[in-house]
Parts: structure tokens; C-alpha cells; sequence
């Protein structure tokens, strides 16, 4: 199975936020440039995570984005069901499809999908932040200016 690119900056966006100290905001352009993504989409991205109750969005000067709930509350399967469009698996419609009246693809693609998400509902983003201190040494050396990013080969 393989998730949107709008999916995987959110989740990738999240681990980010899980690995920050508790309360500490950072901006989405922040995000955006350690990942080196673009900020357009990880607005929308951010946005939706926002209305979905995954991250807490404050306005201002001083404001900025953080987690709306320990890592450990958070399931990774709820946030793919919540970001993902299409969990069938399979469009029938884009090109219309002529085997749909008589096609078992779709179906066995659907249970397949099924399996895959009850799987990732396993895990919460505290699962995937558990190698903090690893993580925090890629970060760092991501972050933009850093000597460490400019002395990686």
C-alpha cells in the first residue's frame, strides 16, 4: 500500500511535533524546510491535522504549531484514514474501468487495505518517536544553517 505524499508530510510533519519538548511551538515553514517540502502543502496538510484535532495551531506573533495531544493518544491508523482520500485501493472510475460489473480486484484490494490500516492502528506517533534521541540527531543536522548539515557529504 502506498500513501499520498499529502499523507506522508503529515505523518512526517507529527513526528517532528512528538519529538519537540512538550508545549514548544515551531511554524509550518519550519517544518516545511526541514523537510524540504513545499510550505503551500504542508499548510493544507497542517490545516487539516488542525481540524482533525491532531495539532494545535496558534495565531500571532507568536504563535505557531504544536502536538494537540500526547504522542501516545495519537493513532498513526486514524491519522491515515483521516488524511488519506482514497481507501479503496483501486480508482474504477479514473479511466472508467470496463471490468467493474464482473471484477473480484476491487474487493480483494479493499480487504487488503483494510488489513494494512487495522495494522497501522497498532501504533501510536509515540511508537514512531520512540528512538528520540536518534531522531533529534537527524533533525538537528537538517535543521537550515546548521554546520552539521553543510559538513554531511
Amino acid at each position: 500500500m502506498k500513501l499520498t505524499t499529502y499523507t506522508d508530510f503529515g505523518l512526517r510533519a507529527m513526528m517532528y511535533l512528538a519529538t519537540l519538548p512538550k508545549g514548544e511551538l515551531t511554524s509550518v515553514a519550519h517544518v516545511s524546510n526541514l523537510y524540504d517540502v513545499s510550505r503551500n502543502h504542508m499548510v493544507k496538510v497542517v490545516n487539516q491535522l488542525a481540524r482533525e484535532g491532531y495539532i494545535h495551531a496558534v495565531r500571532g506573533k507568536n504563535g505557531g504549531i504544536r502536538l494537540a495531544r500526547p504522542p501516545e493518544e495519537i493513532n498513526v491508523g486514524q491519522v491515515i484514514r483521516a488524511l488519506e482520500h482514497n481507501l479503496k485501493g483501486i480508482d474504477c472510475g479514473s479511466p472508467a474501468c470496463h471490468l467493474v460489473p464482473a471484477c473480484r480486484l476491487r474487493d480483494a484490494l479493499g480487504l487488503a487495505m483494510e488489513a494494512f490500516l487495522r495494522v497501522m492502528e497498532s501504533y501510536t506517533l509515540a511508537d514512531l518517536v520512540g528512538n528520540r534521541d536518534e531522531l533529534m540527531v537527524i533533525f538537528e543536522r537538517l535543521e537550515p544553517g546548521s554546520r552539521k548539515a553543510l559538513a554531511q557529504p
